[in-house]
């Protein structure tokens, strides 16, 4: 074996070995045989588990969700996946020449910045987020870039910066040595981020964030959120003590203590995209947002209301006599009498701001429900049809031809399977929807007046227990 080759082997034993401690109890497991990585993951292990020695091994586009239920395909990565005895499934992956070797020499801070492919969001959509920290080890630049600082232990070799923004590299990552310790420089998006720091290739989260989540293994991944607005209150300088609370935060009053900065108070932190109401209470006393017109009542209280994420307008012609017309979706718990239309010339127009995902939704029309006759993608739930919405969509499925065809919908295993799917449009000599997706396995086929087919567009397919197989797609961060 090679010099390079050895390097890169002694590396992935030092980090997994770590993991296949932890589930000592089942036969997760990594080893070399004959030339090959070999990683044995047991179906029985729970899903944290399963998806941080995933994670460890580079791995992506596979998940514990299909490790457990032994959906799985054959290859992924250059990893060869199969089926063994007791419900484990073993990945085997040969040690090439070519296999990518753990760098070894130093980045220069200001001249090698990560550009990841970040992507917000890990460990989940939470709503806000502010960073508590006993003493500051990631801060923003003024250039936009994130520094990340591990202090002290110079006397180490490296140290490596692992974590949901560059997919738990176990190969990358690698921190510079400064005299006082060690930084990383990473360029990233407003969102909520989960980290550690690989030492000697000992996994440890940072000791002075106080923000962690369990890491699946009795340890903690330290948390760390990019902002992405502040909230502002000029003119209450005096004021003992000044609080932002919302409905991002149940309106907590002891939470979100705003401090001074400049002429006015200021308060900064990571919002989902989403609408919100909010206000201040200043000394004991709520006050709405002099700085913003936006308002509404709930509950007898007067609050500002807040809104990021995507701006759509929804419209609808005609029905000039009608007297009210609503908007009622997913998005707002169907509620029937919320979000009121605005009368113009020609029909109701509504302006409306979304975080990006899939909608479903409908008018009210004078306390009459209708799907909107402009958007031709409906799907059907509860024996009621809705229309569809896609806001941000990361991928377009097309089927080219069957011209003559009267419906051609969309199903799969984002929504069970659903015999109605999701209809698709028809222009010139394609039949197409849009749909946004979280990272990972998508299964799916086409229904052509009743009959389901793959998608002869694409080569991807894997079998299914009709043996009539399904599309593979594969979305990425």
């Amino acid at each position: 074996m090679e010099m390079k080759l050895l390097k890169h082997f002694i590396v992935m034993c030092l980090v997994l070995g770590t993991f296949t401690k932890a589930v000592a109890q089942n036969r997760s497991r990594f080893f070399i045989k004959s030339n090959h990585f070999v990683l044995v993951l047991d179906a029985k292990s729970n899903k944290a588990e399963i998806d941080s020695l995933l994670r460890i091994a580079n791995i992506p586009g596979l998940t514990s969700d299909m490790i457990i239920s032994g959906s799985i395909p054959n290859i992924v990565g250059g990893w060869r996946i199969k089926k063994v005895k007791g419900g484990a499934v073993e990945l085997n992956k040969p040690l090439t020449k070519n296999q990518p070797v753990t760098q070894l020499n130093h980045y220069l801070v200001t001249n090698n910045i990560v550009k990841t492919e970040s992507s917000p969001g890990y460990p989940g959509d939470v709503l806000y987020g502010v960073n508590n920290f006993s003493k500051i080890t990631v801060r923003e630049l003024p250039s936009g870039i994130t520094r990340f600082f591990f202090p002290g232990r110079t006397d180490v070799r490296r140290i490596q910066l692992s974590g949901s923004f560059n997919g738990w590299t176990t190969s990358k990552g690698l921190m510079t040595k400064t005299d006082s310790g060690w930084v990383s420089d990473i360029k990233l998006e407003p969102g909520p981020y989960a980290y550690k720091f690989i030492v000697n290739g000992q996994w440890i989260h940072d000791l002075n964030n106080k923000l962690t989540e369990n890491d699946g293994h009795g340890n903690y991944n330290s948390i760390y959120y990019r902002y992405n607005y502040t909230f502002k209150l000029a003119g209450y300088n005096s004021a003992k003590r000044v609080i932002l609370a919302g409905s991002f935060n149940n309106f907590n009053v002891s939470e979100l203590v705003m401090t001074l900065q400049g002429s006015r108070l200021e308060k900064q932190l990571y919002l989902h995209e989403g609408t919100y109401l909010y206000r201040f209470m200043v000394d004991g006393r709520w006050i709405t947002d002099p700085a913003n017109a936006n308002k509404s009542a709930k509950d007898g209280i007067m609050n500002s209301v807040l809104t990021l994420g995507e701006h759509i307008t929804f419209k609808l012609n005609g029905f000039a006599n009608a007297k009210d017309v609503c908007l009622s979706g997913s998005f707002n718990n169907w509620d029937p009498d919320m979000l009121h239309f605005q009368k113009t010339a020609t029909g109701w127009v509504l302006p409306y701001t979304l975080p990006a995902g899939n909608y479903l939704y409908k008018f009210v029309v004078d306390g009459q429900w209708m799907t909107d006759p402009t958007n031709p993608h409906t799907t059907v739930i509860a024996e009621n049809i809705n229309s569809f919405l896609s806001l941000k969509p990361n991928y377009t499925f097309v089927l080219k031809g069957n011209n003559s065809a009267k419906t051609v919908r969309l199903a799969g295993n984002f929504n069970e399977w659903n015999f109605y799917g999701y209809t698709m449009a028809h222009n010139g000599d394609e039949w197409s929807i849009s749909m946004r997706f979280k990272p990972g396995k998508v299964l799916y086929k086409y229904i052509v007046d009743g009959n389901w087919i793959i998608d002869p567009g694409n080569r991807q397919w894997e079998q299914n227990e009709f043996n009539t197989g399904n599309s593979v797609l594969w979305i990425g961060n």
